[in-house]
């Protein structure tokens, strides 16, 4: 990439000076600097070839060389790629489409799972008076938390952009646009932790990933919000495998045995047939189960299932949020930089804690300093 910040070079040769132009002006140096300044490859590029071209930050005509597909402004720091291409915007209505189909199914399963799953085990679970005031309030405590969370999540914007002034060269300072580029899908700056999103149409600042499940994308404003749909899905999770199992056992048919003759019988040869009858006595207790029977079953492997996926998932997310990455940054060059540092701080920010945890227990601290002083000179 060509950078406008860099010295660019002219020869008149008619005059015999030399013109640098530097952040959008211009100055003559005399000639014995030229041979200098054209050693200097790591400051300077030497436009032999050289057309100009316009900035879309700030307006400025810039003199680059032919070959430069990618460049910086050297005044308000904006990266332009004359080598992109129109985006194509064939496709949205229908990854729109999908996305909405996608978002009704969760919902619907939701819902199954929340009125299902208190009907299935009502007659265990609720009926009870103590007990079942209990399960109700930890019930109604895990479906406003997740409900909510979800919406959120789902219903929030991700992330919108700040709107900036660009385009005219009075109105843009110096560094204003600093490694911004050009959405060509929105056609507006874009952040260098901005990101266009084709499901949704629009960028989103701080991009994560985009959601199928959800609808939408994880960004700056829902990110918190997708996280804590994350806990509390998983919690909800685990809660209705422990209670489906719990009543599933005492709604299960007895199982009936028939091993018959076990006189001079091996101990292999036993063991066999204990397993084998007990998995036939498993199977024709099937045939018996009721309706709220198989709702149980449905629900334990539905919420085991979801289970798995939500820790993989919370594991993943709190392992970027933690390293001070997003998913995107991990896949794109960004991810090797070295901005990114591991540290607790970036969960306690994440958050909402603008401050470290040792802010809040200063006189806890300084009491431990006193005392470790304390034995030190005692030693």
């Amino acid at each position: 990439m060509a950078n406008c910040s860099k010295i660019l070079l002219e020869q008149n040769e008619k005059k015999k000076v030399i013109r640098v132009l530097y952040s959008g002006s211009r100055f003559s140096i005399t000639p014995c600097l030229f041979e200098n300044l054209k050693n200097m490859e790591q400051y300077v590029t030497v436009a032999t070839e050289n057309h100009e071209t316009t900035c879309w930050g700030c307006g400025l005509r810039l003199l680059l060389p032919s070959h430069a597909s990618v460049f910086k402004c050297g005044w308000c720091g904006a990266i332009t790629n004359q080598s992109k291409q129109k985006c194509d915007k064939k496709g949205l209505r229908w990854r729109r489409l999908g996305d909405r189909c996608i978002l009704t199914i969760v919902l619907v399963f939701m819902l199954f799972l929340i009125f299902g799953g208190v009907w299935a085990v009502y007659p265990v679970v609720y009926s009870i008076s103590l007990f079942g005031i209990f399960h109700s309030i930890i019930t109604v405590t895990l479906v406003v938390a997740t409900i909510s969370s979800f919406s959120f999540s789902a219903f929030r914007c991700a992330g919108t952009p700040p709107n900036l002034v660009w385009g005219s060269y009075p109105t843009v300072a110096n560094g204003d646009l600093e490694n911004y580029t050009f959405c060509d899908y929105c056609s507006k700056p874009k952040s260098p932790r901005t990101h266009h999103c084709r499901s949704c149409g629009k960028c989103i600042l701080d991009m994560d990933h985009h959601c199928p499940f959800i609808g939408n994308c994880v960004g700056a404003d829902n990110h918190r919000s997708f996280i804590a749909f994350l806990i509390s899905g998983l919690f909800s999770t685990i809660y209705i495998s422990i209670v489906s199992a719990h009543a599933g056992l005492h709604t299960w048919p007895p199982l009936t045995y028939s091993i018959g003759r076990i006189h001079g019988t091996t101990s292999e040869n036993l063991a066999w047939r204990i397993v084998k009858e007990t998995i036939f006595a498993f199977l024709r207790s099937l045939l018996l189960l009721s309706t709220r029977g198989f709702i149980l079953v449905y629900l334990f492997i539905a919420s085991v299932s979801m289970m798995i996926g939500l820790s993989a998932l919370l594991w993943q997310q709190l392992r970027f949020i933690y390293e001070g990455e997003t998913y995107l940054s991990r896949l794109s060059s960004q991810a090797h930089n070295g901005d990114g540092k591991k540290d607790c701080q970036n969960l306690v920010r994440f958050f909402g804690f603008p401050y470290s945890v040792q802010r809040f227990l200063p006189k806890f601290l300084a009491t431990q300093k006193r005392l470790i002083k304390g034995n030190t000179h005692d030693l």
